[in-house]
C-alpha cells in the first residue's frame, strides 16, 4: 500500500507552534513535495491500490478532510492531498487554525489519472476549491470519464453545483444559502448518484468517507472498515 498523506502539522497557534517549529523546518513544504514527486516517479503502475485525490485551501474543514484521508488509507488507497493555493504553498490553516502539508500543489494532479477525487468542505475553503481551475479541470475530466468523484458540507452546493457538476438529488450542509443553490436537495447523510457521492457535513463525513471506501472496494470490505472503526 503506498500512501502520501502529508497531514496535520500544527493544532493551535502558541505553544504546539513553538514545540513544532524544529519539525517543521526538517519537512519544509518544499523539501515534502519533492519527496513526494520522487515517489510518484518510483510508483509501480500495475499496483491495485485506487488513487484519491483529496484537494484542501485555507479554511478547508479539518475533521472532513481527515475522515476523508484516514478512512480511506485503511481501505488501502493511495492518498495524496494537494493544495490549490495559487502560488504552490503547501501549508493550509484549515477553517479551526489546524494547518496541514498538502503533498504536491493542484498543478501536479493535472494530467495524472484518480479513481476519486474527494472534497472537504468549510467556509470560505469551498470557495478557493471552487476558483481553482485546475480542480475544476480535474472533475470536469472525471465527469467525462464516469469516474468518481465527491463533495460533503459546503462543497456540493459551492463546488458541483457551481460548475454544473451535480444533478438533482444530492445533498450539502443544510444552511440557507446552499441549498438554495443545489437543485432539489434531500436530507439524506450521504446520497451516492453513480459516480457522484455527496454528504452533509463534519458530522455525517465518517459515514460519508465509508461509502467512498465501498464504491472504491466493495460493500465487505467496507463493513470490514467500518467493523474496526467501531462506525
Amino acid at each position: 500500500m503506498k500512501t502520501f498523506l502529508g497531514l496535520t502539522l500544527l493544532i493551535g497557534r502558541s505553544s504546539a507552534f513553538t514545540a513544532s517549529r524544529s519539525a517543521l523546518r526538517s519537512a519544509s513544504p518544499s523539501s515534502h513535495s519533492s519527496r513526494v514527486r520522487n515517489r510518484f516517479t518510483s510508483l509501480n503502475m500495475s499496483s491495485t491500490a485506487k488513487r484519491v485525490l483529496v484537494p484542501i485551501a485555507d479554511d478547508s474543514e479539518e475533521i472532513e478532510t481527515t475522515c476523508i484521508t484516514d478512512t480511506l488509507v485503511r481501505f488501502g488507497a493511495e492518498v495524496v492531498v494537494a493544495s490549490v493555493k495559487p502560488d504552490g504553498e503547501l501549508v493550509c490553516k484549515m477553517s479551526r487554525g489546524v494547518k496541514m502539508i498538502a503533498d504536491i500543489p493542484i498543478d501536479d494532479a493535472t494530467g495524472q489519472e484518480w479513481d476519486l477525487v474527494a472534497l472537504p468542505g468549510g467556509m470560505p475553503g469551498a470557495e478557493y476549491l471552487r476558483d481553482s481551475a485546475p480542480l475544476i479541470s480535474i472533475l470536469e475530466k472525471q465527469k467525462a470519464s464516469g469516474k468518481m468523484y465527491a463533495a460533503v458540507c459546503a462543497s456540493p452546493a459551492v463546488v458541483l453545483a457551481a460548475k454544473g457538476l451535480v444533478g438533482e438529488g444530492a445533498t450539502c450542509y443544510p444552511a440557507p444559502g446552499l441549498l438554495e443553490k443545489m437543485s432539489s436537495p434531500v436530507d439524506d447523510d450521504v446520497v451516492v448518484q453513480g459516480n457522484v457521492v455527496t454528504s452533509k457535513g463534519p458530522g455525517t463525513a465518517l459515514k460519508f468517507a465509508i461509502a467512498l471506501g465501498e464504491q472504491l472496494y466493495g460493500a465487505e470490505k467496507a463493513k470490514a472498515i467500518a467493523d474496526e472503526m467501531l462506525a
